[in-house]
């Protein structure tokens, strides 16, 4: 990490990111790792989070209630309209998207996000027993 003082904290909350697959809200952080760090505060995860979020570090997604990813890299999503879930998608970013943006319009066009949504295969699954 750069930048500012080392926090054990931070490394904390950082590396929770890291480790997931899900892309987590402040909260759910904060249930994660309360239980084996009982002096963390809400409050210091979402410090933490605006701070690795300004350092570059993470990615802060603005869905309903914010998420937050350690995968930086352009890429794109899926929320699911049932249960809320958010997954990364394996699909290439396309450069050009964000070059016919800016022909189509006069702002600075610096890059673009894609969040897919429908219903997840745990979601689709469970409706397919409901009905059987």
């Amino acid at each position: 990490m750069s930048g500012k003082r080392y926090s054990r904290q931070r490394e904390l909350i950082y590396q929770a990111l890291l480790h997931t697959r899900e892309h987590p809200t402040a909260e759910m952080l904060y249930q994660w790792l309360k239980a084996e760090h009982p002096n963390l505060s809400l409050g210091t995860v979402y410090r933490n989070l605006n701070l690795l979020s300004s350092e570059g570090l993470i990615t802060r997604m603005a869905f309903p209630v914010e998420r937050y990813d350690a995968d930086t890299r352009p890429h794109s999503h899926f929320r699911c309209d049932c249960c809320g879930a958010v997954y990364d998608m394996d699909l290439p970013y396309f450069q050009a998207l964000d070059e016919q943006a800016a022909g189509a319009s006069p702002h600075q066009v610096e890059g673009h996000e894609l969040i897919f949504h429908g219903r997840c295969a745990r979601c689709a699954a469970e409706d397919l027993g409901k009905t059987s």
